[in-house]
């Protein structure tokens, strides 16, 4: 039985679960339960704290996971990302009080306030700064004003609470974060779990596609048909089918579902009619 962690609480948890319900597995109903079995589909959910889900996946016990990119680097943990998500993305940032710095050379003897440690050490020795960092489990925006460091690194989403506390953010960011699937670094591709790893994996696979594409039907003269296809090219090639009345067809394609008004749009002009779109609840590519 696959063994698979998902983030119990915060920003990652809700995404994951309706992700993982869309992929066609049980998931839990209430918060109370720690781990579930869905037999049917061979998988046994453990719902940890997001921050330690790297820890569980690195060590073996647990197969893969869903976390997000700044968790895993931050745990230092050997494992890497197998599948970018798609949720819960972020920017990593160096902020503070408006003509302190401009730029990460310019935090040389500074001290720097983050709930990512390791992350934000990292990227200091990387950019050869010699910086302290001292670690707080959340709020970093206040340890400016208590005088606990004169800069921080932290999420920054639309800036807002940065600005209710006087500061800003500056330099290039440290890192961009988003919800992802990871495995022990290193796993063996002979490991018996593998085929159901890669089933897992295309499954949440299948969930993305049916969330970026619509399907798009229309009816159009035969003789624009080329014309039309362009405009509706789908993922390998459109399906075009003769109608019954002479000199039509029938196209169906996927089409991007952002783009799908404006290609509605374009086809009418060329003489499309009967174009509808419906979407996608799961797909294998």
């Amino acid at each position: 039985m696959l063994r698979i962690a998902v983030p119990n609480k915060g920003s990652l948890s809700g995404p994951a679960t309706a992700m993982l319900h869309e992929a066609g597995y049980r998931q839990r109903k209430e918060s109370k339960e720690l781990v579930l079995v869905d037999s049917a589909n061979g998988v046994e959910f453990f719902y940890l704290r997001p921050r330690d889900i790297a820890i569980y996946v690195s060590s073996g016990r647990l197969d893969i996971g869903i976390t997000g990119r700044d968790l895993l680097l931050d745990s230092g943990a050997q494992a890497e990302e197998i599948l970018q998500l798609g949720f819960a993305r972020s920017t990593f940032r160096f902020a503070a009080r408006p003509g302190t710095a401009q730029s990460i050379a310019d935090l040389s003897g500074q001290t720097v306030a983050t709930s990512y440690e390791g992350v934000v050490a990292k990227h200091l020795a990387d950019n050869g700064v010699d910086a302290s960092v001292v670690h707080l489990d959340g709020a970093v925006e206040t340890a400016i004003q208590l005088g606990v460091a004169q800069v921080i690194a932290d999420v920054v989403e639309t800036g807002t609470s940065l600005r209710n506390a006087g500061l800003e953010p500056f330099g290039e960011p440290i890192m961009e974060s988003e919800a992802v699937v990871i495995r022990r670094t290193g796993a063996d591709p002979a490991d018996p779990q593998e085929p159901k790893v890669q089933q897992f994996l295309r499954r949440l696979q299948g969930v993305l596609v049916a969330r970026r594409y619509v399907m798009m039907d229309y009816d159009i003269r035969a003789e624009n048909v080329e014309k039309a296809v362009a405009l509706t090219p789908g993922l390998e090639s459109p399906t075009v089918s003769p109608l019954h009345h002479e000199g039509w067809v029938a196209v169906r394609a996927m089409v991007p579902a952002v783009e799908a008004q404006q290609i509605m749009d374009a086809l009418y002009d060329l003489g499309a009619r009967a174009i509808l779109t419906t979407g996608i609840h799961a797909a294998r590519l």
